[in-house]
């Protein structure tokens, strides 16, 4: 009965388009990979900063295995909490400019513990639609009511603010960066509402630390609201090169979480191997601009040419550039002729994003070079030719 069931589930996927596969990277990660023995370019990585293979991250880890072995060994409120987790909570509430700053080993249980231990029962959480799956989980876990307001609309989200129960707790959550469109959330006119409205603010900034903000500091300070937004979470997976995340707020939620956030407390903590290659990721986009500066060329360079050509980019405005495909198969091929081509960029479908709009999810690197970017662009080109897309 279970083999059946397995069986023509994926027989069903497989039909429509949307069955995945794992591929085999080996080495390191960075803008040429090896992927089943054959070097590519990479166009579909979150490495933003070109970090993730950064020597001096590699010395950080190999100095913290040295001093503190490679496992934490526990719970951190039991013995796992080590030094170079201390380090790095304290570097990240200097560098957010936030009074405390906890660490999570994943993005994924970052959301969920800090949305679920936050709200419950009664309270109200209003969530962008495009929201990352993590925090739709961390809603649902919770139990509070969930209220999706229509993409980055300001309009939708305060005629759901307005018949919301005045006293009930209230909190309005969005992505900085959305994962998959590449545009940023309308923070700005989030915060008013919030203040109009009596609620709490959280803001995850997976994809726009070390990207967006004068110092690369994220989305809060790229639209100055520094101080006036409750909740910071972000990762240290993509432009810090290295792994885990962070919550940033004050000493009250911190606190709070520590006691609360099932996600921290029941887990053993990070190798803080990898806690001190976090600290030193963020050392260097303290100390380096020109690489968010390069990234940004870069990504420029590459909206300006894919729009010329007649692909349809949504509305991103970071280095996420989606090529909107619509057909799931479709954007499978158009994938496979660029793995032909020697370039890697995945096919993105549904249930990752909504039904008839599969896309192709281009990323930039700061270490891509003109080469590379003139490289991918003519193939591009001619696939999107023969394939009937522009």
């Amino acid at each position: 009965m279970t083999d059946t069931f397995l069986n023509n589930t994926l027989t069903d996927i497989s039909n429509k388009g949307l069955r995945r596969k794992i591929r085999m990277i080996s080495g390191s990660q960075g803008r040429k990979i090896t992927i089943d023995g054959r070097a590519v370019l990479n166009f579909c990585s979150n490495n933003y900063l070109g970090l993730a293979d950064d020597d001096r991250i590699r010395t950080a880890a190999f100095e913290s295995i040295k001093e503190e072995g490679f496992g934490a060994g526990a719970s951190r409120l039991v013995c796992g909490n080590l030094q170079s987790h201390a380090r790095l909570e304290e570097k990240m509430a200097q560098f957010k400019g936030s009074e405390r700053c906890l660490l999570f080993s994943t993005g994924y249980m970052a959301n969920v513990g800090i949305i679920s231990s936050l709200f419950g029962r009664g309270d109200l959480i209003f969530s962008d639609k495009l929201n990352h799956a993590s925090i739709i989980d961390g809603i649902l876990l919770s139990g509070a009511e969930y209220k999706r307001y229509h993409h980055v609309n300001m309009e939708s989200l305060e005629a759901m603010l307005q018949a919301a129960p005045p006293l009930a707790r209230k909190l309005i959550i969005t992505d900085s960066v959305f994962s998959m469109d590449g545009d940023i959330a309308p923070l700005p006119e989030i915060v008013a509402l919030a203040r109009k409205y009596d609620c709490m603010v959280m803001v995850d900034e997976a994809h726009s630390l070390g990207v967006l903000g004068k110092t690369g500091k994220g989305s809060v300070e790229h639209f100055a609201l520094e101080g006036q937004v409750d909740i910071q979470m972000g990762t240290f997976s993509k432009a810090v090169g290295s792994f885990g995340a962070y919550c940033c707020g004050s000493k009250k939620l911190i606190d709070f979480l520590i006691n609360k956030a099932r996600s921290f407390i029941y887990t053993t903590g990070l190798p803080p191997s990898i806690a001190a290659a976090s600290l030193k990721g963020i050392e260097i986009i303290e100390s380096e601009p020109d690489r968010r500066q390069a990234l940004w060329e870069n990504t420029n360079f590459v909206q300006r040419a894919l729009k010329s050509l007649g692909f349809n980019t949504l509305n991103t405005n970071t280095p996420i550039i989606p090529i909107q495909v619509k057909d799931a198969q479709l954007s499978v091929n158009f994938s496979e002729k660029l793995f032909e081509a020697g370039i890697f960029v995945s096919a993105i479908r549904p249930p990752t994003v909504p039904v008839n709009s599969a896309r192709l999810r281009v990323t930039l690197m700061a270490t891509h070079t003109q080469d590379d970017l003139q490289y991918f662009l003519s193939h591009v080109e001619r696939i999107g030719k023969e394939l009937c897309l522009i």
